[in-house]
């Protein structure tokens, strides 16, 4: 049988990783960390875009516009949460107007449907909340929003169910030819030899690429600040609210989530450093009083938490999809910035396809597109929760008060397909200390339960992995 590698465990790895579970080939997912959605997949807005905001045919309108066509056949598939909630991109100075022309008429070329051209006095019945400075936007309906770190667990989730194997804390430092085939060469020196590598390694795409391709590329990381309000901000907005784009990227964003609360950014400054996922002063006060410019009413107070994202900014100023080169199977995915989360499902598509159309792939007649994700005790009526607790008692007890998440759904993340290792792994897949204590309450329950499911000390597990140890030894 071929077999695949894949690096990188992010919404593009993972979901490549699914499509090509379609197809009758071994497949095995590399990833450093260890979990997926680990870095930009779990640092971003949520935003599934229209395709107005993308350079009429770039690789970037291309994909955005199919992706987004397929979020409501993909998130009742996978289970994952996702509203069609649409978004404004409002002009705040009418010697502007053109600019907002200017995107409409790119969205309309791009194939982007429903979107128009309205008052500010519309926005506001929509979004009173919204500035009276604001003198019309650009409105469009298909844009949504959608957990990624959720949306990406269901496509691994999915993915390992269609057998497709994961590798985690094991980073890959080069690439080499080997005949018709490549070789993976990890930091450990440990090789994996595959028939084809698909480079879905996000901010390091490019360095793997360059240590095998005679066609370079860079990648900049591009820093994001945001900051996280409360539930109780959730009345704030239902729609996303963007300020008219700069040649830095779309600006402030005021959008919720899909679970309720608001988030406010991202900031965008070039840095050199791809690790560096530090908040700032400076950031945070930009983003915070960047987006009081779209709605006043905002207050810190709301504040319950701030983050940093990194972007894979490429210099050739779009995506990189296709063959390195004709003499050798490696398929860059590379520069998968915004809209990247949006285009993943057209991305793992066309990845998937190539792949299989080089390799002369058959069939896999065993694929199961449907996963289901963890019950959500939160959401469900009365008789639901009587139903699974009789099924289940374990999903009566309540571990983070804040989220209403029981100890169930925290047993049910630990022990699922690529399932939950750490604290924060845990926190993406249940929501547990999410809330506004972050966790100040639940956070030693949950570490219990997470030594329990996994057989080890308390003082083994960790908040993101090793490194982050949270006990240090025990008091006699």
């Amino acid at each position: 049988m071929k077999k695949v590698l894949i690096i990188g465990a992010g919404v593009v790895g993972c979901s490549v990783a699914r499509e090509l579970s379609r197809y009758d080939v071994q497949i095995t997912v590399v990833e450093k960390a260890n979990d997926v959605a680990c870095g930009t997949s779990k640092a971003n807005s949520g935003v599934v875009h229209g395709g107005f905001d993308a350079k009429p045919h770039s690789y970037k309108a291309w994909f955005n516009v199919r992706g987004n066509e397929m979020f409501d056949k993909l998130s009742k598939e996978l289970d994952f949460p996702f509203k069609r909630n649409g978004a404004y991109v409002l002009c705040f100075d009418e010697s502007k107007w053109g600019d907002l022309k200017k995107l409409y008429d790119q969205g309309v070329e791009n194939g982007v449907k429903g979107i128009k051209v309205v008052t500010g006095d519309e926005v506001r019945q929509r979004e009173p909340y919204v500035s009276q400075e604001v003198k019309g936007a650009l409105w469009c309906p298909s844009s949504g929003i959608v957990s990624p770190y959720e949306m990406t667990i269901a496509y691994a989730e999915n993915a390992a169910d269609n057998g497709v194997e994961f590798i985690f804390e094991k980073t890959v430092v080069s690439l080499k030819r080997n005949g018709s085939k490549m070789t993976a060469v990890f930091e450990d020196g440990d090789e994996i030899i595959a028939d084809a590598i698909v480079n879905c390694a996000g901010l390091h795409s490019d360095e793997l690429n360059n240590t095998v391709s005679d066609k370079k590329y860079n990648i900049v990381p591009r820093k994001g600040e945001y900051m996280l309000l409360d539930k109780t901000a959730g009345y704030l907005t239902s729609t996303t609210l963007f300020q008219l784009p700069t040649a830095m990227g779309k600006g402030i964003l005021v959008v919720p989530s899909v679970h309720g609360n608001i988030l406010l950014g991202p900031t965008a400054v070039d840095i050199e450093d791809k690790e560096c996922k530090d908040t700032t002063y400076d950031g945070l006060a930009e983003a915070f009083d960047k987006a009081r410019i779209t709605m006043p009413s905002l207050t810190k107070k709301q504040v319950i938490t701030q983050f940093t994202g990194l972007r894979a900014h490429a210099d050739a100023g779009d995506f990189v999809v296709g063959w390195a080169g004709e003499e050798f199977p490696l398929y860059n995915l590379i520069g998968i910035e915004s809209p990247g989360l949006t285009a993943a499902p057209a991305l793992a598509v066309q990845a998937a396809e190539d792949v299989a159309d080089y390799l002369a792939l058959g069939f896999n007649d065993k694929f199961d597109p449907i996963r289901k994700g963890i019950p959500c005790f939160a959401t469900m009526t009365e008789k639901e929760r009587a139903e699974i607790i009789k099924k289940n008692p374990l999903y009566g007890r309540i571990v983070c008060r804040c989220e209403v998440v029981t100890e169930g759904e925290i047993v049910d993340s630990i022990n699922r397909p690529v399932g939950a290792k750490d604290l924060d792994g845990v926190k993406r897949r249940t929501r547990a200390g999410m809330g506004r204590c972050q966790s100040g309450f639940c956070s030693e329950r949950v570490m219990e339960i997470i030594a329990r499911e996994r057989g080890i000390d308390m003082t083994e597990v960790t908040k993101s992995g090793k490194g982050s140890e949270i006990l240090v030894g025990r008091v006699e």
